[in-house]
């Protein structure tokens, strides 16, 4: 645990964190001091980070199984302890932290007897597992487990619908949001107009994020709700019935805001690796020889650079812009001269 003394400077805004500790793998706290404020300035913060905590941070869950020859959710198998409904509840429980963009599968294949826990799931080198001792299932005889598991990254909640699957595939509910708490207090200081505000703020995650990493985050995401705002200046706007869209005039963005946005947009495609793409083998081996790992290095090469990997061919080339445009609205330059990276 770290502790520090809190020191009020009245010279500029600031910000730190002045306690931290990982109470258990799941369930790390932080607290953080922001001042000095104007009168009210705090309570205008403390709300809208405590929303973007909440609710604009995303985080990844399993999210659906499979067990072969399975009828029901509450269907027994024979040599195993737990029923089905019980072995997906311990399936929710499992904490994951990745840079997955949509959704991936994984595995776990097991043999009896004994236990099933975190640590024999199979996942892609992208996801990792905050707390590998999470029980899964009990084996008391000499049989085999196989369940396939569907992860995604998302925000908010997703509720399983109550529909069974006859192929022994179910939903698991979801609760996507790595913060698991926020408290937000205020300390005032100062006599008559001198008066200020220290905005105090504690996090509590569940050990996928630290609660610093989450503060950060979630920053981000409401610098990025109000950029919008600073795109165009106020007009007269007159919209007709059913009329959505409202085109903006581009204006010139803080350089500060636009390198944030950059920057962020860069990790993102990053964080998407080859193998979400769910490419033909031999596409996907020809990248894997040509240190194409992520969209970003995908998008760092040309369709001239693409033809020269060995083996590619037009019609590679193709299925991959093919790819790009239905997933993601973007395309390659066909030759290197036109691509800046």
């Amino acid at each position: 645990m770290v502790r520090e003394q809190v020191r009020v400077d009245t010279r500029r805004l600031q910000w730190k964190c002045v306690e931290s500790r990982a109470d258990s793998k799941r369930l790390s706290y932080g607290r953080f001091i922001l001042s000095p404020l104007l009168k009210g300035q705090a309570d205008t913060i403390g709300i809208a980070l405590r929303r973007a905590l909440l609710g604009e941070i995303e985080g990844t869950c399993i999210t659906r199984a499979k067990l072969a020859n399975i009828r029901h959710e509450y269907s027994t198998i024979v040599g195993i302890q737990e029923s089905v409904h019980e072995i997906l509840m311990n399936l929710k429980e499992i904490v994951l932290r990745s840079n997955l963009y949509g959704t991936c599968d994984a595995t776990i294949c097991a043999r009896g007897p004994g236990y099933i826990t975190a640590k024999d799931i199979i996942l892609p080198p992208y996801v990792e597992i905050v707390d590998n001792t999470q029980h899964i299932a009990t084996l008391t005889e000499p049989i085999e487990l196989c369940i396939r598991l569907q992860i995604e990254r998302n925000r908010g909640y997703l509720i399983k619908r109550s529909k069974n699957f006859e192929d022994g595939s179910y939903p698991i509910d979801a609760v996507f949001m790595p913060v698991r708490n926020v408290n937000h207090s205020i300390h005032s200081y100062g006599t008559g107009t001198e008066k200020h505000e220290i905005l105090f703020l504690e996090i509590w995650t569940n050990g996928s994020l630290t609660p610093k990493e989450a503060l950060q985050e979630a920053s981000r995401n409401l610098i990025d709700l109000f950029i919008p705002f600073l795109q165009t200046e106020e007009e007269n706007l007159q919209l007709e019935d059913n009329q959505h869209m409202v085109p903006l005039r581009p204006s010139t963005l803080p350089d500060k805001l636009v390198k944030i946005r950059k920057n962020k947009k860069k990790i993102a495609l990053k964080s998407i690796f080859i193998d979400q793409l769910e490419l033909p083998p031999r596409v996907y081996n020809c990248f894997k020889r040509a240190n194409i790992h992520t969209l970003l290095d995908l998008l760092n090469n040309s369709q001239e650079d693409l033809m020269k990997i060995e083996h590619f061919r037009i019609e590679d080339v193709k299925g991959i812009l093919d790819i790009l445009e239905k997933r993601f609205g973007i395309d390659l330059p066909k030759n290197a001269f036109s691509i800046h990276k």
